[in-house]
């Protein structure tokens, strides 16, 4: 089933730069310092301060104009969480991962592999977490593009992938990007396999909610790597 869980209409926090926002305000009042450099941060550096959705091994930071849709299955486990703004969409996946090093260059070679033999049209570039895969993947209504960005922290990775305008436009993704820079990742102590995803789970009450009202509205899928 998929719901929409969070939806914060906010039209002002969309018109001021990033450092005016209230979750910007909010982030530098709790460090009573600069402005704390971007996410995804780990729960045990995160900012304090910030209204967030809570859906477990993530929490997404309330940005207006933002909805948040997940995909769960009927006992409330998450397995596919979309923020959604306007005509862009972010997919976001947590992984666990090793302590000694980051996983994203292979994962990303892995992707490239398998959108090519797909037939998709791939290329890397340079982006503000590194190295971004974008991709031009065959669908039934033509071709998608596809912005795949990695970021690696300690014993976790975050996969985002954006689509429409922002694939190909970063500027375009807006209040996707400052979701994006406001992730916390709780990743928890237990022992798991690298790369095995990060649980996710619905908060009780979008649980129910979702349970009553049935299925909302599914965005768009993003074709799977």
């Amino acid at each position: 089933m998929y719901a929409v869980i969070f939806s914060r209409k906010r039209a002002d926090a969309e018109r001021r730069p990033r450092d005016e926002r209230p979750e910007a305000q909010e982030g530098r009042e709790a460090t009573s310092s600069a402005t704390p450099a971007p996410g995804p941060y780990d729960v045990t550096e995160a900012p304090a301060g910030v209204q967030r959705l809570d859906l477990g091994s993530l929490q997404i930071p309330a940005v207006g104009g933002v909805e948040v849709r997940v995909q769960a299955d009927p006992q409330g486990a998450v397995q596919q969480v979309v923020l959604v703004h306007g005509q862009n969409a972010l997919q976001l996946g947590v992984f666990a991962a090793p302590r000694s090093a980051g996983i994203w260059d292979e994962v990303r070679e892995e992707i490239h592999q398998s959108l090519s033999n797909d037939g998709a049209t791939t290329e890397e570039v340079t982006g503000a977490y590194g190295v971004e895969l974008r991709a031009q993947v065959p669908t039934q209504d033509g071709r998608t593009d596809l912005r795949f960005v990695g970021i690696d922290g300690p014993r976790w990775m975050v996969r985002a992938v954006y689509q429409g305008k922002a694939a190909t436009e970063p500027d375009a993704a807006g209040p996707l990007t400052v979701c994006l820079e406001g992730l916390v990742v709780d990743r928890g102590q237990e022992a798991r396999p690298v790369r095995e995803p990060l649980p996710l789970r619905l908060p009780r009450e979008a649980a129910e909610q979702a349970a009553a009202d049935g299925s909302a509205a599914e965005p768009k899928p993003t074709p799977q790597a």
